[in-house]
């Protein structure tokens, strides 16, 4: 499947009247303000999707701290956000599709096949000079079925054996997987065996993803293997959703797991390592997982 949407094809596909429902899912750690900014301004004829309400469940325990929403609830709001069958869908942002990415995979998981993330978010949108608008977009309430289980995942348990089975990629920022510091989880550092791999680094400056070519030799230099498994977490879910679209660019096909650090790191019965190595004290068969020799990490499990 295509993964991006150039702006100037959406534009296209605006000014030929094709079915598109483009949404707008701006959020970002420490930013609760992402509705506001929408009504502001956002591209002309996109919806809201609010992804603390929408794309999580909170009345969920025991997850981490964005739950994946039954397939019911997802499902009304796909409707309320005007959704039908056959609809193609264009999710971004303004922070380079790390929020985006949530709703991304989300429906590809719900079973849409044709749901992409626009390549530059509104940054891109703005800057080739297409039209923003203020306010609400209310659309008709669509009739939009979804399924699930498309897309693969990995639970808590899986996780714990995973690295030796395959790569286990850690997408939050080298701080937080080093350990050195922690603003949310109740744990700081990383799943013992993963390996650190910031979001940040799947795009350019201008917040579109890199080509993918460079993608591939980015996730080879990380220690992935052409057909070798791979999975992915981050501290909740959400852009551990970016890393799987950036991975998928790349030709890869990765797992994720939903409750990622912030259930990882709730459970007192896992360890958690910290230090810039996949393992405390080196990975047991002698190597790490970018195929340099293993080292002591730089501190002790919690």
């Amino acid at each position: 499947m295509t993964t991006l949407m150039q702006v100037k094809e959406l534009r296209r596909r605006q000014e030929a009247g094709a079915r598109t429902v483009v949404v707008d899912v701006r959020w970002t750690l420490g930013d609760p303000h992402g509705h506001a900014h929408y009504l502001e301004a956002h591209v002309s004829g996109a919806v809201y999707a609010d992804l603390p309400t929408e794309l999580a469940d909170h009345t969920v325990p025991g997850r981490g701290r964005h739950p994946l929403p039954p397939k019911r609830k997802f499902q009304e709001s796909a409707r309320r956000w005007g959704l039908n069958d056959g609809d193609t869908v264009v999710a971004y942002d303004n922070s380079g599709n790390m929020a985006a990415a949530r709703l991304w995979w989300m429906l590809r998981d719900a079973g849409v096949g044709s749901v992409y993330l626009l390549d530059g978010g509104l940054a891109a949108w703005r800057a080739a000079g297409y039209p923003v608008e203020a306010g609400e977009v209310v659309p008709a309430v669509g009739s939009i079925t979804l399924g699930e289980g498309h897309m693969p995942v990995i639970s808590e348990e899986e996780t714990a054996v995973w690295p030796q089975d395959g790569i286990l990629l850690d997408a939050r920022a080298g701080e937080r997987y080093r350990g050195e510091i922690e603003p949310v989880d109740p744990r700081a550092g990383h799943i013992p065996g993963a390996v650190s791999a910031p979001t940040t680094e799947n795009i350019s400056a201008d917040g579109r993803f890199l080509d993918p070519e460079q993608l591939r030799r980015r996730f080879a230099g990380l220690g992935l293997d052409p057909g070798g498994q791979v999975a992915v977490y981050c501290g909740s879910g959400v852009t551990a959703s970016h890393e799987i679209a950036a991975l998928e660019i790349a030709g890869y096909r990765a797992a994720l797991l939903p409750g990622s650090f912030s259930q990882w790191s709730t459970n007192a019965a896992n360890a958690v390592d910290t230090g810039d190595r996949p393992y405390e004290s080196g990975d047991p068969t002698g190597t790490d997982r970018t195929g340099t020799a293993a080292a002591p990490g730089s501190s002790v499990r919690a």
